[in-house]
């Protein structure tokens, strides 16, 4: 069974950076489907980006252009780097390993101050 840790979280200035890594165990996740996702408080989960074997990542069009997902096979691990930050990114940041079912990390948070 898989399991996921996400990491990375923390915060930022508006217009900051960040670095967040989704590490598996159990499972090498290098040719796997990997989804990061967010949570604002009293807002739905949204999904943010993907990374999927034979695609290059697809990207929720609210973070288009300034979030990059991709693989860390060394670290068996999918990161999601994410520039020009905006308040409206805050969130809890969920990956979430898409299988025979869907198996999700606990999750990182993220709080962009404006």
């Amino acid at each position: 069974q898989v399991q996921l840790a996400e990491s990375g979280g923390g915060l930022v200035q508006a217009g900051g950076s960040l670095r967040l890594s989704c590490a598996a165990s159990g499972r090498i996740i290098s040719r796997d489907t990997i989804s990061w996702y967010r949570q604002a408080p009293d807002k739905k989960r949204e999904w943010v980006a993907t990374v999927a074997s034979g695609l290059g990542p697809l990207y929720a069009e609210s973070v288009k252009g300034r979030f990059a997902a991709s693989r860390d096979n060394a670290k068996n691990a999918v990161t999601l780097q994410m520039d020009s930050l905006s308040p409206e990114d805050s969130g809890l940041y969920y990956c979430a390993y898409h299988g025979d079912s869907v198996v999700w990390g606990q999750g990182t948070q993220v709080t962009v101050s404006s």
